[in-house]
Parts: C-alpha cells; structure tokens; sequence
C-alpha cells in the first residue's frame, strides 16, 4: 500500500526543482556557445568538438530513463545525493582539464550525474501532488527549464568575456546547496525489490545510440542495428521475470500514443531552437552573442508565463492548454514562414508565441501520459518520456540540418517575398501543417476525456 505524503511536502520541493532545474539547463546550454573556443584551443574541427555536446545528450537522454527506472525501486533522496555528486565531480574534472580526453571525460561524467534531475522533476509532481494540482507543479519545472534557457547564453558570454571558458564548469557545482533541501523533505519510502535488468537497459541504450547516430549522420547501417537492438529488447522485456520495462506498459494504448504525440511534439518544437540561430546567423548575418539576445525574451516569456499555463492546465484541463499551445505554435510558424527576412524585433517577438507555447505543450503533455499509468510505473514511464524528448531533438536537428543544406528554388508560402529565406519559410509552413494532424489526433485521443473529467471535477467543487 503506498504512504500517504502531506500536500505540503510538494510545495516545499518544487521550489527546489525549479531551481535545480535553472543550473542544469544553463550547464547543457551554455557549452553550445563555446565550441569554437574549445576547437580552437585543442586545433579540433567542428566534427570532433561537436563531442562536448553530443556524448552528452546521448548519456543524458538514457540516463533519465535509467534513472526512472532505479525511482521505482531505490528512495528517491539517495539516487539525487547520488547524481548530484557525479555531476560536481565531472565539473571538478572538466575545471582542470588540460587536454580535449579531460574536457570530454569531465562532460560524460557530469552527463552521467545530471540524468537524475529530469527524471527527479517529471518524478516528484506525480508522487507528491494529486491529479488535479500536478498541472502548477509540473509548471514550475518547465519554468526553470524556461529561465535557465534565458540565462545561459548571457551568463555564457560574460564568463568566457572575463575568464577561460572551464570556468563554465564550475556552475553546477551550487547544485550541491540543494542536497540538505532533498534530504529533509524527500520521503523515506522503500520502493519495491528486486535487481535491475541491465541487459534490457543495455540493449534500449543501444537502440538509442544507433538511432541517433544513423539518422543524425546519414548511416543507413546504423539503422539496421537499431531495428535489430529494438527487436533484442523486446525479445529481453518479455522473457524476463522482472523486466527494465514492463511489457504491459506498452500494451496501454493512451500511454503509447501519448509517447508518440510527445515525440513528435518535441520534434517540431525543436525547430525553434536549432533552426532559428541558422535564420538568424545566415540570412540577419548576426553573431552568436546577438542572437541569444534575440532569443532570450522568448525564453523569459515562457518562464514568466509557464505557471499560468499549469493552473490553466489544472482549471481548465490538459486539453484546453494543449489546444491553446497549439494555436500559439501554428501562429508562431506561420508567421516566421510569412516574414523571415523581416525586422529582428519582429523576429523575437514571433519566437515569444512559439517559446510559451512549446511551454504549454509539454506541460499538457506530460500530465496528459502521466495520468495513463500507474503510480508503481511512473518512474520508467516518465523516465521514457523524457528520453524521447531527447531523441526527438537529436533527430530533428539531424533531419532539419540536412533539410537546410539542401536549400530551396521555390516557395510554397505566396506571402514570403525573401528569396534567401525560401527554404526556413518552407519547412515552417510544413511544421504547421504537421501540428494541425497533431492537435486532431491528440483530440480524439485525450481532448474528449479531458473535457469530461474537468467538468465533474467542477461539479464537485462547486
């Protein structure tokens, strides 16, 4: 039988995770920025140094399921103590590196330790918060992840502008001010027993990474590695006792098409923070310190704006926010498909729609599959749910850039008159056409449901 917690235990932790989750974003963020300066100082090519950022989000992404998965068995307080030290000690490796190894190493291990913290934010709003108050919980870790996204590049830029780039390392060491907060107010809970199946997680792992790899380098034999690993894994989960996930997680419907309306979400949300420094970079010509000031109001936007979108999420249901997410997004793209070679005030202020409303669409998101599962899955299936988020922006970023290199001759969007910018305005008028398939699929799905549940819930309010 499960313990009881107090409501008030949540709000205590929240706070916490909106902060953590501010200096773990800026720690994934700010390197992008300074891979020139990495190339240079160890005479790399873009290629090699790309490195620093990809085995990082290769380790992340696995991680975070991983980490879920150990959620379901271990207290929660002890894999964060655990997480959080592996991640100041990768710092501590990457602030005296020396040599390109060191820097790489020292980034594994801080990918290593950081996994646990989405896995600990998609976690606690499930655990500690009822249904009808998870929507202002998950908010606010969306809104750190919002603000660490403003702050990055501006405190990225002024590290490297006053001192050597490995001082960049040093910001999540303030993490471990947090651990005494986990410590108090996390539960002592024994989770259920058992031994971990690390031959079913070894072999998901390997889907990930051939995936990744074969879509985001052309390697079509990647490919075929994947669908053989995919087909091992779940050979795996369904001769094993006590499988890495449960087979019938998978047989939930409302969970599995959830899974794939969040991929493709975070894959076409993605568009914006990997398409939009290109825009800006080759048809504005502006300097990468530029552009995150372009970027950064849409960032502090959706931080300002998230917990707004979680007591909608809360009030008015998942799919109302949804739906609203979803008009923000296609106004968004639509607009940026219409003016690309427009003012660059008119530029961020068209991001400031498309950033709120990504916000908005992983908070329905997520309380939309965590409501699909039972609370003894939640850590693996939330912890699936993050991953995927992680794959999806791998190969979205493949797939855009490939796009991009190709270019374009033609337009499909009539209203666009700047031919250097055919090809950013086609695939954003082609993003909206995918997310109107999304938001009708997400409706039958989830829309209806929703709407019904909100409306007893008021009824019992009222």
């Amino acid at each position: 039988m499960e313990k009881k917690v107090p409501p008030q235990t949540g709000d205590k932790l929240m706070p916490i995770v909106m902060f953590t989750l501010v200096l773990s974003s800026m720690s994934v963020l700010m390197f992008n920025f300074i891979l020139p300066e990495i190339s240079e100082a160890f005479n790399l090519t873009t290629a090699q140094v790309s490195w620093v950022t990809s085995s990082y989000a290769f380790i992340y992404g696995i991680g975070t399921v991983v980490y879920g998965k150990l959620a379901d068995r271990y207290k929660l307080k002890n894999l964060l103590t655990f997480g959080l030290l592996f991640f100041a000690f990768g710092s501590l490796i990457g602030l005296v590196s020396q040599t390109f190894s060191m820097v790489l190493v020292g980034r594994c291990l801080q990918a290593i330790g950081a996994a646990v913290i989405p896995a600990t934010a998609m976690l606690i709003p499930v655990i500690y918060f009822s249904p009808e108050r998870r929507g202002s919980a998950t908010a606010m870790a969306f809104v750190g992840l919002s603000i660490g996204s403003a702050l990055g590049p501006v405190i990225s830029a002024f590290i490297v502008s006053v001192a050597n780039w490995r001082w960049l390392f040093c910001i999540p060491l303030f993490l471990l001010i947090t651990l005494p907060f986990y410590r108090k107010n996390l539960s002592d809970e024994q989770r259920a027993q058992g031994n971990l199946d690390w031959i079913g997680a070894s072999l998901l792992a390997a889907s990930v990474t051939f995936l990744l790899i074969g879509v985001t380098n052309g390697k079509w034999l990647f490919l075929i590695f994947t669908l053989v690993a995919i087909v091992l894994f779940i050979r795996r989960i369904r001769s094993v006792s006590d499988p890495f996930v449960p087979p019938e997680l998978f047989k939930n419907k409302r969970y599995t098409i959830g899974l794939t309306i969040a991929f493709l979400s975070s894959g076409i949300g993605f568009s914006l923070y990997f398409l939009i420094p290109l825009l800006l970079s080759r048809v504005h010509h502006l300097e990468p310190n530029l552009i995150g000031m372009v970027m950064v109001p849409a960032a502090a936007a959706s931080a300002i704006l998230g917990r707004i979108g979680g007591m909608l999420a809360d009030r008015k249901g998942n799919s109302s926010l949804f739906f609203m997410a979803s008009g923000l997004l296609l106004t968004c793209f639509i607009l940026i498909s219409t003016f690309t070679g427009i003012s660059l005030v008119y530029i961020a202020t068209f991001l400031i729609f498309g950033n709120v409303g990504q916000t908005f669409m992983m908070i329905a998101l997520s309380n939309s599959v965590s409501m699909t599962m039972q609370r003894r899955q939640a850590g693996v299936g939330m912890g699936l749910l993050t991953m995927l988020n992680f794959i999806a922006g791998g190969m979205a970023s493949g797939i855009y850039g490939k796009v991009v290199d190709l270019g374009s001759g033609v337009h499909w969007n009539p209203a666009n008159i700047y031919p250097k910018s055919f090809i950013y305005s086609n695939i954003f008028l082609v993003l909206a056409a995918l997310h109107v398939g999304i938001f009708i699929f997400y409706y039958f799905l989830f829309g209806r449901r929703d709407r019904s549940n909100t409306e007893s819930l008021n009824e019992k309010l009222l």
